[in-house]
């Protein structure tokens, strides 16, 4: 019998995409879920290795989701993805990626795993370390692997993903002088 610690994952350091991690959000109208987009460098062998070996065990847990038998991994959906044949998008390139999404909060903390309150400090494009649970499903004929969203470890800043910018870039702090005279 696997049990739930061969299912949970926690990454090394990968990027956070379409995070969704402060207030849950409707995905084509269904429940609200916490989610993100987990990008995982390709080189990261180690994270990738993780989440085969989850994978499997989560399909070996579950095995009666799929007739009491190994299913043909072709014939099912998998979470996790490539993103050079799947994303036309830079952030993707030269890496994997996995969607995870929970019904509940994710705890978000930093280095020193103290929670982190200001909503800016986590978005797309941040670096962070995460833990994921993967787990089987079988729903309507839809038969695969799914990812939940555990708790998320903010490593580092990076560029905004998605038109993101910081106001103080988009404004000098003394203003620009030609502006001044418009309202005269």
């Amino acid at each position: 019998m696997t049990n739930l610690n061969q299912t949970k994952v926690t990454t090394g350091k990968v990027r956070l995409s379409y995070a969704n991690v402060w207030e849950p959000k409707s995905i084509n109208g269904g429940k609200e879920k916490y989610s993100c987009s987990i990008i995982i460098p390709k080189t990261d062998t180690r994270t990738i290795e993780k989440i085969e070996r989850a994978i499997k065990a989560a399909i070996e847990r579950d095995l009666g989701k799929f007739g009491g038998k190994m299913p043909n991994m072709n014939a099912i959906k998998l979470p996790l993805r490539d993103g050079d044949i799947e994303k036309d998008d830079g952030a993707y390139r030269d890496a994997y990626f996995v969607n995870a999404n929970s019904l509940t909060a994710p705890q978000i903390v930093d280095r020193n795993v103290e929670p982190i309150i200001d909503r800016s400090e986590v978005y797309s494009g941040v670096y962070a370390r995460v833990s994921l649970n993967f787990y089987a499903f079988n729903v309507n004929g839809n038969r695969g692997v799914a990812c939940g969203l555990g708790n998320i470890q903010k490593l580092s800043d990076g560029d905004p993903l998605g038109g993101r910018f910081n106001a103080s870039d988009d404004f000098d702090i003394y203003g620009d002088d030609d502006e001044e005279d418009f309202l005269s």
